[in-house]
């Protein structure tokens, strides 16, 4: 024989379902009937039943939540710590990394830059710590150097170079990616410049660069502007110097060149002192040209 549920109990889970409906909660609303089975087989009580369904919803949109601020945030490849191998890299304090996910350093509107040859991780990192910032509800935005510099270039010519560096300067975190990478555009130092100047002890950001900050006045094509940029970028900074081989090639070290392999490291010059006011925007633009 068949059992039926009485004719009451089926009317008030219609009415939660119902509410559930109005209340957009697809997830508990999936669940409902599994967890009414469990309720009557006597495998869970109405409070935990209550608790499972609404934690069932909460991880739900949590999920759309963190998704939609990746894509927000640029950060289309998604790296993660657990996938890091710190045992490849053991010129790495791992506790030290560890350290910076726990983000007291986006509070602290600290700088972190990652230093190292090509493919040593730093991209990782910075996916990750971004990743994880992400995760804790933090404001994030992802870009290569290359990117960032043509997108206010962009809002210059438009009239929106304000507005644009307004809406960089109100994330709280901004990940620099691939400085020293690619040659940039004239002028592209000072846009930079003036966005790192908005944001000095406002906002956080990690840079990484495979040039040490000795080589910076060539990579921005002014060693002025490099300086008014060091300068700020290094008043508050935690510097973190990666040394080995290139993660990626590390099942293809044979084929590399001995002189490839060799080539000298990337070593950070001491923090200069800070001197005097910040260049101002006018001065910048005539030195940028």
């Amino acid at each position: 024989m068949t059992r039926t549920a009485p004719a009451h109990a089926a009317t008030t889970l219609d009415r939660i379902k119902h509410s559930l409906v109005g209340l957009r909660m697809p997830r508990a609303l999936e669940v409902l009937d599994a967890t009414v089975r469990r309720i009557e087989q006597g495998e869970i009580d109405g409070i935990t039943a209550l608790d499972e369904i609404l934690m069932e919803e909460l991880t739900l949109r949590e999920n759309r939540r963190v998704k939609t601020a990746l894509l927000v945030a640029r950060l289309t490849t998604i790296k993660t710590l657990a996938g890091f191998d710190f045992t490849f890299q053991p010129s790495l304090d791992r506790e030290r990394i560890m350290a910076l996910a726990e983000l007291t350093f986006i509070d602290r509107a600290e700088v972190v830059h990652l230093l190292g040859p090509p493919g040593t991780g730093k991209s990782h990192l910075a996916t990750a710590l971004a990743v994880e910032a992400v995760k804790a509800g933090r404001n994030v935005v992802f870009s290569t150097l290359a990117d960032l510099i043509a997108s206010l270039a962009k809002a210059e010519r438009d009239g929106a170079l304000r507005e644009r560096i307004r809406y960089l300067s109100r994330a709280s975190l901004l990940v620099v990616d691939e400085i020293g990478y690619l040659p940039v555009v004239p002028g592209g130092g000072n846009l930079f410049f003036q966005l790192v100047n908005a944001r000095y002890e406002r906002g956080a950001m990690i840079l990484t660069s495979n040039r040490g900050f000795a080589e910076w006045g060539e990579v921005f094509g002014d060693p002025v502007v490099a300086t008014a940029l060091l300068d700020r970028l290094l008043h508050h900074a935690v510097v973190i110097q990666i040394e080995g081989a290139s993660y990626r090639l590390r099942q293809h070290g044979d084929l590399i060149p001995e002189h490839v392999r060799s080539k000298a490291l990337i070593t950070p010059p001491p923090v200069p002192r800070r001197r005097g006011r910040p260049p101002k925007k006018a001065t910048l633009d005539h030195i940028a040209g």
